[in-house]
């Protein structure tokens, strides 16, 4: 993945669903969907606990089945051993974002695969909170 790639999913994407971001303001994924936020991005946080709750600025949803539009771009802040499973859950959505982003060390090149065979952008091992920065965005 390109820097012109990065900016041009960074720069259209308006909505974006973080799966598994956390009430915990010690977590990254807390720091990073307040990001989010701050950016002017439409954030809808994911996390069974805490559906119904806001964290960081962003109202929770117990699922990606819960939201209440289709988002542009799911963010994933869950270990790479729950990728697969995540994917699979992606590609029964009756919708299809148009990026799936997984953070800093999580990466499944298999799930990737049936991901970009759909046709959905992946961003693996990158976060948006480092990248937009770092790209001026």
């Amino acid at each position: 993945m390109t820097d012109d790639d990065l900016r041009k999913i960074l720069t259209s994407t308006k909505s974006i669903a973080v799966v598994g971001a956390s009430p915990n303001e010690a977590r990254a994924s807390h720091r990073v969907t307040g990001f989010l936020v701050s950016k002017g991005f439409q954030v809808y946080a994911i996390n069974p606990g805490h559906a119904g709750k806001i964290i960081n600025g962003a109202m929770t949803y117990a699922s990606l089945h819960d939201l209440p539009k289709p988002v542009d771009m799911i963010d994933v802040f869950r270990a790479s051993q729950f990728v697969s499973d995540l994917a699979d859950a992606v590609l029964e959505l009756p919708w299809k974002p148009d990026v799936f982003w997984t953070q800093l060390d999580v990466r499944d090149d298999a799930a990737a695969a049936r991901l970009l065979s759909a046709g959905i952008k992946v961003v693996q091992n990158r976060c948006p909170a480092i990248e937009m920065p770092r790209l001026g965005l």
